[in-house]
């Protein structure tokens, strides 16, 4: 006999993630009850992913549990917050629960090892379609922003670009590294890094959409512009080859899906970030420098400006 939405709720969401003292009542009722801690913010943020849009048809539930919460976490990450809890809005063509089995798993998986706590949600039928929302907390006016680079700052990125960006352009042509493939599937929201970075940088954001249209945010937020140097990206080997063989730019510039932090340094901290740098296991890379004047500018070591063939996404663009 096929679950009903609440037997499926009670099954599949009622204990998922971590379980947090802060959470006064959580999944069942009609709304949860928290607690903020006293001197904190609450940061919010909320994303959605739909099938054929965001993930092809047939992805992998158990990876797909894991990155509907990971480019969540990542949003968090940008703003140098603690992640607390989460909410989950599902729709569905019909119920599969070795499908949910596995989506929770992975969702799951992620959410206990960032002591995230799923709160509440619901579910419905109709296209394969996830929105999560996230909450975390930051001390009371420490949240990074974007708003707050300046003329002189260093522009640093955590991890490797281009990597997701490959993994979706080779789908079902080539065979790629697993490192590269899980960089689009299973992308790692930089929380630690963004938490430790948060008391050093002017402003943050993480990279989802394209360096160049992310930095962009940044650029228009404070009313400044950007140099960067494309030799410093750091990218892996299949994706210099990508570059070499095509002489395009566009995988690290403007691919998306890396979900990695762009943040800017004024350079009186360089020396205390790059040591605390030391510790990331993804590493931080310097990549360019804010500028007074508008616009992002391109260039290659011998002082050219580059180009990407493709721009970075955009929802309703023609």
């Amino acid at each position: 006999m096929a679950l009903s939405e609440f037997r499926l709720i009670q099954r599949f969401f009622a204990h998922t993630g971590a379980c947090r003292t802060d959470v006064r009542l959580g999944v069942g009722d009609d709304c949860a009850v928290l607690t903020i801690p006293t001197g904190k913010e609450l940061v919010v943020s909320i994303d959605t992913l739909v099938e054929g849009v965001h993930f092809l048809k047939g992805s992998d539930p158990e990876r797909l549990g894991h990155k509907s919460l990971a480019v969540n976490l990542s949003d968090l990450a940008a703003m140098g917050a603690e992640p607390a809890w989460a909410t989950l809005a599902l729709t569905l063509p019909a119920v599969d629960e070795d499908w949910l089995e596995a989506f929770c798993r992975g969702f799951s998986r992620l959410a206990t090892a960032h002591n995230v706590q799923l709160i509440g949600g619901d579910t419905t039928c109709g296209p394969l379609n996830i929105s999560i929302q996230a909450h975390g907390f930051v001390s009371a006016g420490t949240a990074l922003r974007r708003d707050g680079a300046q003329p002189g700052d260093l522009i640093y990125v955590t991890g490797r670009l281009g990597d997701a960006g490959l993994a979706l352009h080779a789908a079902g042509k080539m065979a790629l590294p697993a490192s590269v493939q899980s960089r689009l599937d299973l992308p790692t929201p930089r929380l630690e890094e963004g938490q430790a970075l948060a008391g050093l940088a002017h402003a943050a954001i993480d990279i989802s959409d394209g360096l160049v249209s992310d930095l962009g945010h940044i650029c228009d937020a404070s009313g400044v512009g950007a140099t960067l140097y494309v030799e410093d990206l750091p990218c892996s080997q299949a994706v210099r080859d990508y570059i070499h063989a095509n002489s395009d730019w566009s995988l690290p510039l403007s691919a998306g899906d890396d979900y990695e932090l762009c943040i800017t340094i004024p350079p009186e901290k360089q020396a205390e970030a790059e040591r605390l740098a030391m510790s990331f296991e993804c590493g931080l890379t310097p990549i360019g420098r804010i500028k007074a004047s508008a616009g992002i500018c391109c260039l290659a070591a011998d002082g050219q400006a580059v180009q990407p063939i493709s721009s970075g996404y955009e929802h309703f663009s023609s």
